[in-house]
């Protein structure tokens, strides 16, 4: 079997282990946002920070939903990088947008955030202080999720089935879980612009 059909055939079992129910979950609990007029928050870091981006194009243009991801200003990241560290840069953008029980936060993230390994720390204070002015947590997350997992109202996790490609299959099928989400049909409020087109 060559490396190409290893890994395609890698993605098709991944397909078939992915939990629909979670997934589903995540859906109800991002319409509740819409419906109560909250943000989306989404925090990633690496290859999630350049999903997080895309995917907030998608929220906003296709689901009508107030979107925002805290990488896109890279003045201020950097910023608050230098000037109050790593590991809290989520957390104080996320103070100063007034994030309330309105809004919603999801994550994007291979390991979930672990302040034990020292692993995306940001992404730990983040939710934690998500958590504790009540706004929904949501994921998609590879592993077991990390901190993530642990805390979020609901959390996708890309199944493991060949540990030497944690990283591309998790940042990989982010992207296709969030474009099931955008064309739910419990959120999805505009056309896309392709599909648009076949139907005239």
């Amino acid at each position: 079997m060559t490396f190409s059909e290893e890994f395609l055939r890698e993605a098709a079992e991944i397909i078939a282990r992915l939990d629909v129910r979670a997934i589903e979950r995540v859906v109800e609990i991002l319409a509740e946002v819409g419906k109560r007029h909250g943000r989306l928050f989404i925090l990633g870091v690496g290859g999630s920070a350049a999903n997080a981006s895309h995917a907030v194009n998608d929220f906003r243009k296709i689901v009508g939903l107030e979107a925002y991801a805290p990488t896109d200003n890279v003045s201020e990241l950097t910023a608050r990088t230098n000037d109050e560290g790593w590991s809290t840069v989520f957390e104080q953008w996320l103070k100063v947008s007034r994030l309330n029980p309105r809004d919603g936060i999801l994550v994007f993230s291979v390991g979930g955030g672990s302040l034990e390994q020292q692993v995306s720390p940001n992404l730990v204070y983040a939710l934690q202080y998500a958590r504790s002015v009540g706004a929904s947590i949501v994921g998609i997350v590879g592993r077991d999720g990390g901190y993530t997992a642990k805390v979020a109202d609901a959390c996708v996790i890309v199944p493991t089935v060949n540990p030497t490609h944690i990283t591309p299959h998790a940042e990989a099928f982010q992207a296709v879980l969030w474009h099931l989400l955008v064309s739910h049909p419990s959120l999805k409020a505009a056309p896309t612009h392709w599909e648009s087109l076949a139907r005239a």
